[in-house]
């Protein structure tokens, strides 16, 4: 159950109308990284973990409810930046161009703008519209929901890193003080929400590779110089790197000379890797055993089943749906 309240979680506030940074800042309001898509990413990969991670399920729907919060932030600030505009629109009984900015340079400026996003002005009127900063619309393929928490959690650590960085630049087309504080409080949740997630997935063990299976042994640990020239190397290509004690990187200088003599990799013999596949094959079928289990424990009920109590008392979902006495 959502329920809006009318304050704003941090107090949005601009210091006069930018139109040209309204316009830059929709990015962060129906944008491929903005607090929409964030606040959807979210909520959509919520359902799948309500039964079996009930803890997770609570972490993900705080945070989408959050970015909610943020996107209302955005929208505010975005309506405040336009400021003036919307009077001057529904004023259409005259034929005056808009009146409302001070100075020729800020009605030309808006006139551009309207130019190069023109739906922005025409068919918002003054307020937000659902797109990032070029017009595009926004789209139900910006969320990122596979079902498997170690995928959707690291998927939301990138999420929260670009948006961070958007905000970054954000901050360098604008120096109205005001604006700047209500970008630096939304930067810094994504940060805080960064960590909130990375030690939500170190808690799910383990949790590498992504998902359930294994890699094949013989391809897990090779790195290929696929590139000419001088070669770079480092703890991704060389020594031990991520990989247990006793493994390494095994780098293949010539990778043409590697594919012929391996026949296309099927005779790979690999080096610096301790697992062999039937260990890899235990490991595949021991997990999915443990994960399936998970899952069907907690969401398995011969009376059907619903997704909460009332009250709502504990975080797990109710097994069986429960009857009220008459």
């Amino acid at each position: 159950m959502f329920y809006h309240v009318k304050e704003l979680q941090f107090n949005a506030r601009v210091s006069r109308p930018d139109p040209r940074f309204a316009t830059l800042l929709l990015e962060q309001f129906g944008g491929g990284n903005g607090e929409l898509k964030a606040a959807m990413q979210y909520f959509t990969q919520a359902f799948a973990a309500r039964k079996p991670y009930p803890e997770k399920y609570d972490l993900l729907m705080d945070i989408a409810t959050e970015e909610f919060s943020h996107l209302e932030i955005v929208g505010a600030t975005i309506t405040m930046l336009l400021d003036g505009i919307n009077g001057e629109l529904k004023d259409a009984a005259e034929a005056n161009p808009i009146t409302g900015l001070n100075g020729k340079g800020a009605k030309e400026g808006l006139i551009q703008e309207a130019l190069s996003n023109p739906q922005f002005l025409v068919l918002s009127g003054g307020g937000p519209v659902v797109t990032n900063s070029q017009g595009s619309p926004w789209s139900g393929s910006y969320v990122d929901a596979n079902g498997d928490l170690s995928v959707d959690l690291r998927s939301n650590i990138a999420a929260e890193s670009r948006a961070k960085i958007v905000y970054e630049y954000l901050m360098k087309f604008t120096d109205d003080p005001y604006v700047h504080d209500t970008l630096r409080f939304l930067m810094t949740r994504e940060i805080a929400h960064f960590k909130m997630f990375s030690a939500a997935l170190d808690t799910i063990q383990p949790n590498f590779p992504p998902g359930i299976l294994q890699g094949d042994p013989r391809y897990t640990h090779t790195y290929f110089n696929m590139s000419n020239g001088v070669d770079a190397r480092g703890p991704w290509n060389e020594g031990q790197g991520p990989w247990d004690d006793g493994e390494k990187w095994e780098y293949v200088q010539d990778p043409i000379r590697h594919v012929v003599d391996t026949m296309g990799e099927v005779d790979h013999k690999p080096d610096g890797v301790k697992q062999s596949q039937a260990d890899v094959d235990k490991k595949d079928k021991a997990l999915s055993r443990e994960r399936s289990t998970e899952v069907k424990k907690a969401s398995s009920s011969k009376d059907g089943s619903q997704w909460s109590s009332y009250p709502q008392t504990k975080l797990t979902s109710p097994m069986a749906i429960e009857q009220r006495q008459k």
